[in-house]
């Protein structure tokens, strides 16, 4: 008999059901059941109103009572047309992804498990192995009844599509498969077979099981069953790491005890309300992404902070059971969470999903401190390949016109929206990115509005061109491509130009009543490029300085003050005037 579906478990012969298509290439998805034709349709209508499907289909479903099958028939099917699959090569030899009850206790089954019961799990404040292993959760989700039929259905649709069987078929199979791993766990808490940690250490548990035929089964329910009643990720990361304190010291006996730790601490850290409940709630995703590689290379975190206040400020402290747990892992324990997380960090650093929501500024300085973390760690947990293209791909979303726009909002004038983008400039990584960033500086420098601003403000013009030699210092150091970065250098020599020709300044330092060698030193050094742009400024000051060393006088003056005569010639080859 085909089981009912978990929204129409109290459905009688005839029911409703709708599905939608997020996006035309998509498969479509069962959104809800009804016994009520009025109210599929109208459900259906509001998700195309709302934009939540590009299109939607509301189906009758009429169970004949003789085959105990569902007969469909379309009622309502608008928006986007379905595209056109290729039918999937049906293999005789090909089955279920998972055969028996056994199979149910792999990574990649436990990991599909804990996706599809995620709500369920995380009010039990449980994970999927422990779900296997302890016989309350089993007895809960057995009488849950219609969360384990909705399960069971998430993973049979698309295995089934993918295999070419029927969904009968597979939900059939896998309704047996968990009715048999329930019992097992049932069973096994009937016969006592879990021994209880708190009444007898996990150490002499461990020697006793050595050899046994089902110790690691039985040990996963031992480890599991220490961790019921105990809510709040904190907590229960803190009682496996009392564990990992009692276990045994060596040899298969301590294998015995620190493999399921590891297998439910991957679950634990997998989860994100598991992940925020042990390093804080408090923290955004970039500082939590922080944070894990802090826990996970304590020692190569630690030195960078030491050394960088900055950096120290923005990687957060990691304590308590977190601290306990990154001793171990820097000491290589754990090796199959240290490089879980550390794949975590990357997928998320490849994501979409903010960093820093709301604050663009702080985006850009948490992805310094992880780029600094991340390669410093690079060997050991990821290859600086990985860490490269992980900030490689990060860095799209921060060239785009929409962050551009949030980085340099509050800026209050030019000048510091160039700056921000030179910083930007600095930040991404990736020939593409950079090109796009220094796109961004390009036109904010070459503006007529930055040139208006720069010429108008009221600082000095040695105030104004040195804040100009900054930005073309910064441009310089940014790893742009040659190309670019002339560009900009020039763009801000030419602004440079205007600010020393409005205010006459290599004129007004050649005439003013100064010693010679004083005034050599101020033209030799914004010909040198180190209190003002490159470009027609230095240019100027180069000939002005040229002049003056020409001049009888200051000869004359340099001969009689051979210190002062010393201490310019550093700058004369700056300049570019040594002989």
């Amino acid at each position: 008999m085909r089981p009912r579906f978990p929204q129409d478990a109290m459905a009688g012969p005839v029911h409703y059901e709708v599905y939608i298509r997020k996006t035309p290439p998509a498969s479509w998805a069962l959104e809800m059941a009804t016994e009520d034709r009025k109210q599929a349709v109208e459900a259906a209508e509001d998700l195309m109103r709302d934009g939540r499907a590009c299109a939607v289909r509301v189906t009758k479903e009429t169970l004949d009572p003789e085959t105990m099958e569902f007969a469909s028939v379309v009622v309502l099917n608008r928006g986007a047309p379905e595209l056109k699959r290729k039918a999937p090569v049906r293999d005789a030899d090909a089955g279920p992804v998972c055969r028996g009850v056994q199979d149910l206790y792999a990574p990649h089954a436990r990991e599909l498990i804990g996706r599809v019961l995620e709500d369920w799990l995380n009010r039990q404040a449980a994970t999927a192995f422990e779900l296997l292993h302890r016989p309350d959760l089993a007895e809960r989700l057995e009488a849950s009844g219609v969360e384990l039929q909705h399960a069971i259905q998430k993973v049979a649709v698309p295995e089934a599509q993918a295999l070419g069987q029927t969904v009968h078929e597979l939900v059939r199979h896998y309704q047996r498969l968990a009715e048999q791993a329930v019992e097992r766990v049932l069973q096994s808490g009937r016969r006592n077979l879990f021994p209880n940690l708190d009444e007898q250490s996990v150490a002499d548990t461990a020697q006793r099981l050595s050899g046994a035929p089902d110790r690691a089964f039985i040990m996963g329910g031992a480890v599991s069953g220490a961790l019921a009643g105990l809510r709040g990720a904190r907590t229960r990361l803190d009682r496996l790491m009392d564990l990992c304190d009692q276990a045994p010291t060596e040899g298969a006996p301590r294998a015995l005890v620190m493999v399921p730790i590891e297998q439910i601490l991957c679950e634990l850290f997998a989860s994100r309300s598991g992940l925020a409940q042990i390093l804080g709630p408090a923290l955004d995703q970039g500082a939590s992404l922080a944070a894990v590689v802090r826990m996970v290379a304590p020692r190569e975190v630690g030195l960078l902070t030491g050394q960088d206040p900055k950096l120290a400020v923005l990687v957060p402290q990691v304590e308590g059971a977190a601290a306990r747990l990154g001793e171990r892992m820097a000491a290589g324990e754990f090796p199959l969470l240290s490089a879980a997380l550390a794949r975590m960090v990357l997928r998320e650093l490849m994501s979409q999903r903010r960093l820093r929501p709301g604050d663009a500024e702080g985006e850009i300085d948490i992805l310094r401190a992880l780029a600094m973390t991340l390669t410093a760690t690079a060997g050991r947990l990821l290859t600086l390949e990985e860490v490269q293209t992980a900030f490689s791909e990060r860095s799209k979303g921060l060239v785009t016109a929409d962050f551009v726009a949030v980085y340099v909002k509050g800026c209050p004038h030019v000048l510091c929206e160039a700056e921000r983008l030179t910083r930007l400039c600095e930040n991404v990584t990736g020939a593409a990115n950079k090109r796009s960033a220094a796109r961004w500086l390009d036109a904010c420098v070459a503006s007529l509005r930055f040139e208006t601003e720069i010429r108008s403000s009221s600082q000095t013009p040695g105030q104004k061109l040195a804040a100009l030699q900054g930005l073309q210092r910064a441009a310089r150091n940014a790893a742009l491509s040659e190309r670019d970065g002339e560009a900009i250098a020039a763009a801000l020599g030419v602004v440079g130009g205007a600010v020393e020709a409005d205010a006459r300044l290599v004129a007004q330092i050649g005439r003013a009543p100064a010693p010679a060698p004083q005034k050599l030193a101020a033209l030799l050094r914004l010909a040198a490029a180190e209190t003002g742009p490159t470009g027609p400024v230095a240019d100027r000051a180069k000939a002005e300085a040229l002049r003056l060393l020409r001049t009888p006088d200051v000869r004359a003056s340099l001969t009689a003050a051979p210190d002062a005569a010393q201490t310019l010639k550093p700058l004369i080859k700056a300049a570019g005037l040594a002989a």
